[in-house]
């Protein structure tokens, strides 16, 4: 199709990169340009939507199904679009972001799938953005390598073996990508730019290698936003000219306003919807952060003591199940997050029990797959699911209709019996402190404590932090959790990183600015709506 003529884009602040201009040509940032025009205004919209969405909650302290779409909940007939071939098998993922050496590792992992993460796995450097996107082509070229400076390790793709087929993950509707901006000054979204790019190099070089482009859609709030993202799939396959319903997206509900929506989210994305996702840090940090107004009964424990087994979160994920199978969409459960140590064996073994049992659970509750962070974790997950589907790609026949899920055990949080801990409080100025240091490095997946870390990670912490002191909560130990006790936690912490490290590799770090920031976002009055907007104003590159 013609289209009309685009808004110049222009990147700015931006040093060269190598073979940047293979990413970053005049068609590809045209295609980018013409979306920021058609899209971004819609993108606003639906932003203040979401300010205007959490007032009301802080005024009513509930959520309920939409009455304006219960005819959508009610009709029987519609379901999603058939899987395509490379997306009907999806019993293990591996998440990752796309460097150079996870991108190897994941494709030759096993795993059916690779969401290949340019969100919360990635922070968003210049230098992850772009060349994650060249990366990806590379490899679908199959002309990709990496040597490991420090081990001398090559990594190569397996030669005539079957890759783990890719789901591409953009970054949220919230975020912005400062290095491209349009005539006015506008910085384009981050969403748009990782979409945009990744979509006008490889949808038809996905498709002659007989896959296609496919997408997990990140921090969705409503149906309104997954319509948008609909409109975007439209117009971007009559850009490039390949069939409507090429593209295919899974949605990750990990809001606690998406889990009143899943009907609804599918239905718009009905074209182009593979399935949806139950996540678990970020949708704890959902529930905090639109319940922060509600009172102790909102309040919730330590972070770890918040299992998929909790009452409000196994309502969460029963009800994923039987809306997707309802619908003929795949029903993906969450991460395995455990990094196997090379040196205890028993904390191997303790932890790959764990993994077992968790996606024992998720298989036999009738998920179609499920997320695993390491390639030493596929083979566990792949079992469990073996053991149920057997020869079958997925069990959407398995409708579940014993679930039957009301409003109210959606967020009826205080069925917990767990109650915040001192030590709760400490992990979660440890784990903040860590993973907000190596983001500012540019790193988003990070191995802490034995546990693969992304950005939802610093999000839940500095949350739990935040509403522990909001709530007066009171520990064990009969200390209250107070601004000055959250400074002392951080100061002890800050000296231990200190010392373990040395002067010199403590100095080259970002240590005190990490420290600095997991306060600004812990302890302000006024809450910030995602921890990465104020670290990307300090993120450098």
């Amino acid at each position: 199709m013609s289209a009309p003529a685009p808004s110049p884009l222009a990147i700015v602040d931006a040093e060269p990169l190598p073979r940047q201009e293979e990413v970053l040509t005049e068609a590809a940032l045209a295609f980018v340009a013409e979306l920021h025009r058609r899209f971004t205004p819609r993108r606003d919209e639906l932003l203040a939507r979401r300010a205007e969405r959490r007032a009301e909650i802080a005024r009513t302290s509930t959520l309920d199904f939409l009455p304006e779409t219960a005819a959508i909940r009610e009709d029987e007939s519609w379901k999603v679009a058939p899987a395509p071939a490379a997306l009907d098998d999806r019993r293990v993922e591996i998440t990752g972001p796309t460097d150079r050496k996870m991108t190897i590792n994941a494709l030759n992992s096993g795993a059916k799938i690779w969401l290949a993460d340019f969100e919360d796995a990635s922070a968003p450097t210049w230098a992850n953005v772009v060349l994650g996107q060249l990366n990806l082509t590379d490899a679908y070229e199959r002309r990709i390598d990496f040597t490991d400076e420090n081990t001398g390790k090559s990594y190569t793709l397996k030669p005539n073996e079957e890759l783990a087929t890719v789901v591409m993950r953009p970054r949220g509707w919230h975020l912005d990508e400062r290095h491209l901006k349009d005539e006015t000054g506008r910085a384009v979204p981050g969403a748009l730019v990782d979409f945009g790019l990744y979509f006008f190099h490889n949808a038809q070089r996905l498709l002659d290698l007989g896959k296609g482009p496919y997408f997990y859609l990140p921090k969705t709030e409503s149906h309104l936003e997954a319509r948008l993202w609909n409109d975007v799939f439209v117009f971007a396959q009559d850009y490039v000219g390949i069939p409507q319903g090429t593209v295919r997206a899974t949605v990750l509900i990990e809001t606690i306003t998406a889990a009143y929506e899943m009907e609804e989210i599918l239905y718009e994305l009905r074209d182009h919807a593979s399935g949806l996702n139950a996540g678990r840090w970020d949708y704890l940090f959902s529930i905090v952060k639109n319940f922060r107004d509600g009172g102790e009964k909102f309040v919730l424990p330590d972070r770890n003591a918040v299992t998929m087994t909790a009452p409000f979160m196994r309502a969460y994920t029963e009800l994923l199940v039987r809306t997707c199978h309802k619908r003929g969409a795949h029903a993906i459960g969450g991460m395995a997050a455990f990094i196997p140590s090379r040196r205890d064996e028993e904390v191997n073994k303790v932890a790959f029990e764990k993994v077992k049992a968790d996606k024992d659970r998720e298989a036999n509750d009738g998920f179609d797959g499920s997320w695993v962070a390491h390639p030493d974790l596929v083979p566990i997950a792949m079992a469990s699911f073996d053991a149920v589907l057997g020869d079958r790609p997925n069990q959407k026949d398995r409708l579940r209709e014993d679930v039957d899920v009301k409003a109210a055990d959606l967020i009826a949080i205080d069925s917990l019996d767990a109650k915040p801990t001192y030590a709760g409080l400490v992990n979660a100025v440890q784990v903040g402190i860590r993973y907000i240091e190596a983001w500012l490095r540019g790193l988003g997946a990070v191995a802490i404590f034995n546990l693969m870390e992304d950005a939802a990670t610093a999000e839940i912490s500095r949350s739990q932090i935040w509403q522990w002191i909001n709530a007066g909560v009171v520990f064990e130990n009969g200390e209250r959790a107070t601004p000055e006790l959250a400074r002392k936690v951080a100061a002890e912490e800050l000296a231990a990183i200190r010392a373990e490290l040395g002067e010199e590799a403590y100095a080259s770090g970002k240590w005190q600015q990490a420290h600095d920031l997991l306060l600004k976002v812990a302890l302000d009055e006024d809450y910030a709506d995602f921890l990465t907007l104020p670290a990307y104003e300090q993120l450098r590159g």
